[in-house]
């Protein structure tokens, strides 16, 4: 427990924060690069909830990024449950757009727990974000045990025959005929919660209706039912296209927008879409959980 006169300090501070979304992906960020706001996986929770905080899918924290990282900044991902996330595209678009409006320079590298992930500002005003390698390894997933990640033994209802990767958080994508039809509320913890996953998973639900275009819908892990999902959009793709369903480079349509991925032939997937900012405001964090 923090010392008496640092709990009294966190009680009366106010903190800023901004609230941006990317397609409907939508985000808390709080900026801790002058000072940290004691904000712990419970409190971050707390200000993720929609009824009683700020109300966000993910909770971004934007710091001082390692010495040695080459990065502009670190950003640190929570889902609303408070568990921490390795990648979030969306959320990755919205800070590089934040942080090239503070220096004026389009290209900007964002360190998250997973890597560095570099993204350009367009001029149209989109981001384009470099999502690093897909990872189709079952122990890089991570899957429980030694399974053919581009066709998972995984059987839900209607679902089965999936494919599975990691964005720096971990995929698993089915292929659907018309995802409008699914109960994905239903399916999705179900899925997402399977012991094939160790550390959960991502749910998409993909409905591929060109060489060039994909219906997504996807269930996030500890944050549920999306708008959008960007390492999601860009597993549907890579998943897709391994399967001889798509070209490199795909139209994703989402509940809130359309993404543009392309899966490199270095094994780079690149994700480019626009971003938002809703408002601006201040909390006080002894409103929420510590």
């Amino acid at each position: 427990m923090a010392p008496a006169s640092e709990r009294l300090y966190m009680r009366l501070m106010r903190a800023s924060f901004r609230k941006m979304h990317g397609c409907g992906n939508d985000f808390v960020i709080f900026d801790e690069r002058g000072g940290e706001l004691g904000i712990t996986a419970a409190r971050a929770a707390a200000l993720a909830n929609r009824r009683t905080g700020i109300g966000c899918d993910q909770f971004i924290v934007i710091g001082r990024p390692p010495a040695d990282s080459n990065a502009d900044a670190f950003m640190r991902i929570r889902n609303p449950d408070g568990s921490e996330a390795g990648a979030c595209g969306n959320a990755t678009r919205c800070v590089a757009s934040l942080l090239a409006a503070e220096s004026g320079r389009r290209h900007q590298v964002i360190r998250t727990i997973s890597g560095n992930l570099p993204a350009d500002v367009l001029g149209n005003g989109s981001v384009c974000v470099n999502m690093g390698p897909a990872r189709l390894g079952w122990s890089d997933v991570p899957l429980a045990r030694a399974v053919d990640t581009l066709h998972v033994d995984l059987v839900r209802g209607p679902l089965s025959d999936g494919a599975a990767l990691s964005m720096g958080n971990p995929h698993v994508t089915f292929f659907v005929p018309d995802v409008s039809t699914l109960a994905v509320q239903e399916l999705g913890p179900s899925v997402e919660c399977d012991p094939l996953f160790p550390e959960r998973a991502n749910v998409g639900f993909a409905e591929v209706r060109a060489p060039d275009r994909i219906r997504l819908r996807v269930w996030e892990r500890g944050a549920g039912l999306t708008p959008a999902c960007g390492s999601g959009a860009c597993a549907a793709l890579v998943n897709a296209h391994r399967r001889g369903l798509t070209g490199r480079r795909a139209q994703v349509i989402v509940d809130g927008g359309e993404l543009v991925i392309e899966w490199r032939d270095d094994g780079h997937v690149l994700m480019t879409g626009p971003t938002a900012t809703t408002f601006t405001g201040e909390i006080e964090l002894e409103a929420s959980a510590a």
